[in-house]
């Protein structure tokens, strides 16, 4: 399977609800234009692509200095188990360099997927849930 990824690549919001929905990450993809602000906002977009159709995104928000948010890691179901998301991270690592902690909140479904690919989970995080 030959995959092709691509940085901060602009994307169609459709595909992206689309991908979201096929991988079994919880987003708003009834809300297509919220879709399309979450993308529009953030500064580090890695894609991946199989002929021409999107398979997998990582979207993140980064100072590129010292911190980066990886707030969407969505790999099409029928093109997981293949390391897409092992290598959108990797691509994210490359991209933010070796000064920048990567830092992310897992759905429970993925709680052990990201120490398989170098995350350790951290016991000190805080957060105020969104309300929509």
């Amino acid at each position: 399977m030959m995959i092709e990824y691509r940085h901060n690549f602009p994307l169609n919001p459709t595909d992206i609800a689309r991908v979201f929905n096929s991988s079994g990450i919880t987003r708003p993809t009834d809300d297509i234009p919220r879709i399309a602000r979450m993308f529009a906002a953030s500064n580090l977009v890695i894609s991946a692509w199989a002929n021409e159709v999107l398979v997998g995104v990582c979207r993140a928000l980064t100072d590129y200095s010292y911190c980066c948010y990886l707030s969407d890691l969505a790999v099409d179901k029928a093109f997981q188990s293949h390391g897409i998301g092992k290598e959108l991270i990797r691509r994210v690592q490359t991209a933010v360099g070796d000064e920048v902690s990567i830092i992310l909140l897992s759905a429970p479904g993925a709680m052990s997927y990201y120490p398989a690919v170098g995350f350790a989970k951290a016991e000190n995080a805080f957060v105020i849930r969104r309300l929509k």
